[in-house]
Formats: C-alpha cells, structure tokens, sequence
C-alpha cells in the first residue's frame, strides 16, 4: 500500500497541473481556439504546449506566435490551414492568447 501512495499523489498532480493550464487560459481561448486547439495534444491544429515548444527560448515568441494567429496559416505543421485572427478574435484576445500558449514553454 505504501508504494501506491507516491503514484496516486504523483497521478493527482498531474491532472491538477492540467486543470490549471486550462483554467489559467484566456475565456477568447477558449470560446475560440479550443475548436481546433488543446492544450496537450493535436486537434485540428497543433497542441498548445507543441507551439509553445517550437518557440522555446526564443525572446519574441509571443509577438510571433500573434503574429502568426492574425495572419493565418499553416506555418509548417503541415495540418491544415487556421483562418486569419482564428475565430474572429481581435488583437487583445490575440495578444492574451499568445502569451499564454508562450508562457507553456517555461
């Protein structure tokens, strides 16, 4: 029984993590990204923590990753094509959204 114990507190914090990284995401992220994103793993697109990591040290990963969601594109996942600004979002939404899947990497 004790050796059960370090596994079901290590099983909790992980689901526990995951809750958090949903919950800490912008509402627009949700309402709008979420119909092709998720935070770990490939929908339509590509998961969040997967973008988050393609960008990994790099200083301006935010202002690319805005960037890149205003525009549109597939930007080399090779899985389809996101409609400029996603679901309509302006460029605060955009902005909150970016630095949150950014902020995945640290």
């Amino acid at each position: 029984m004790k050796s059960a114990i370090p596994m079901i507190v290590a099983t909790a914090s992980l689901i526990m993590a995951g809750s958090a990284l949903a919950a800490d995401m912008p509402a627009a992220g949700k309402a709008k990204c979420n119909m092709c994103h998720a935070v770990d793993k490939k929908v339509v697109g590509p998961s969040y923590k997967d973008i988050s990591a393609k960008y990994k040290g790099d200083s301006d990963a935010a202002g690319k990753i805005a960037a890149n969601i205003t525009k549109g594109g597939s930007f080399g996942w090779k899985l389809g094509m996101m409609p400029p600004k996603g679901m309509g979002a302006n460029e605060a939404e955009i902005k909150a959204m970016a630095e949150y899947v950014a902020g995945l990497a640290k």
